[in-house]
């Protein structure tokens, strides 16, 4: 059988190791860049201040008012903040919510972005932006928002609590399980999805066990790594406009969203896709089906199960289905609103697939 494939890289500069932070201000000397404003959710604050001590006067100002899904109104008071400092870059310090500010400023005003993630998610290798307005939450693709460069050091993850941890590495996970069954898949991005699997399936049980181990961490953030490419270089499917639809739309927590969603968007596909069945088995040590083994994963780590325990109502049901099914991404399923009511009725009762 003969290949035939694409495959586009995306231009980002990656330094990672145990320490790498104390890189950072030589690598924006490197990229010419010298205001900098660091961007934080409130509770990360202090985490973000001292990058901006350690930044010294490359760092012009420090916003920490990030929040999850990206609303507008936050974005605009980003980019105000970026104007008032004349900043010439951001610095996001955090998971994908203060990642997803600086995207929402670069959109709007060609900043280039800095990542220093914290989490697991994955966000910060990826040109994937996403704005919530009206209680619908609408994304895109545009190389200006993805990050020039990105920064992974372990011990950032070090005060990251187990209860976000592991839902943090699922919904990297997700990526690569949606990676693997892509519109626009090819070999090359497969090879990444399925050892960003392993990865995160190896570390994640230590780094919610044992807060103090690094290498766990390393692993965990070398896996959410492999994620983000895979997510970044090829196409979403129906797991991400289900999790779209349902943080955007009822502000329900986005990695538990995801960890929660996660299990019944493989299963729905189980049929239509097994060669990346086969992987995602292979990646997490011999499953005997990826979509039990997923929800097997997450009650290891501690992940919520259903959508009930994180807020969702059964009478959001319908609408949620109503809308993801409205413009539906690319699925190797058929995407229906019964198939997709019928799922979100099983996430939210939260029964092993």
């Amino acid at each position: 059988m003969t290949r035939a494939f694409v495959f586009e890289g995306l231009p980002s500069r990656v330094i990672f190791g145990v320490g790498a932070l104390g890189k950072l201000g030589a690598e924006l000397d490197r990229l010419g860049l010298k205001r900098a404003l660091v961007l934080a959710t409130p509770p990360q604050r202090d985490q973000a201040a001292d990058v901006q001590k350690q930044l010294g006067p490359r760092a012009v100002g420090l916003h920490d008012q990030a929040v999850m899904h990206v609303p507008v109104d936050v974005a605009k008071a980003g980019e105000k903040a970026a104007r008032d400092v004349r900043a010439d870059c951001t610095v996001a310090v955090g998971g994908g919510s203060t990642i997803g500010l600086a995207k929402a400023i670069a959109l709007s005003m060609g900043l280039p972005v800095v990542a220093v993630p914290t989490t697991f998610a994955g966000s910060e290798m990826t040109p994937i932006w996403g704005l919530t307005e009206g209680s619908v939450k609408r994304t895109g693709r545009d190389l200006k928002v993805l990050p020039r460069l990105v920064v992974y050091d372990p011990n950032l993850t070090l005060t990251l609590p187990a209860a976000i941890a592991g839902p943090s590495g699922l919904n990297a996970i997700a990526h690569c399980v949606e990676a693997l069954y892509a519109e626009n898949a090819n070999p090359i991005v497969s090879l990444m999805a399925e050892e960003g699997i392993r990865a995160l399936n190896a570390s994640l049980p230590t780094v919610v066990a044992r807060g103090d181990d690094l290498e766990a961490r390393s692993e965990a953030l070398y896996g959410a790594w492999l994620a983000g490419c895979s997510l970044g270089m090829v196409g979403m499917a129906l797991h991400h406009k289900l999790c779209h639809t349902l943080g955007g739309t009822f502000n329900l927590p986005h990695a538990e969203t995801h960890s929660i969603v996660l299990p019944y968007a493989t299963a729905y596909n189980r049929d239509a896709a097994p060669d990346a069945m086969a992987r995602i088995r292979r990646a997490l040590g011999g499953a005997d089906d990826a979509a039990r083994g997923l929800y097997d994963l997450g009650r290891k780590v501690g992940a919520p199960k259903a959508l009930a325990e994180i807020g969702l109502k059964v009478s959001d049901l319908d609408r949620a289905a109503e809308i993801a099914t409205q413009n539906p991404y690319y699925n190797p399923r058929p995407v229906t609103r019964d198939g997709v009511r019928v799922l979100l009725e099983d996430a939210f009762a939260g029964h092993r697939p």
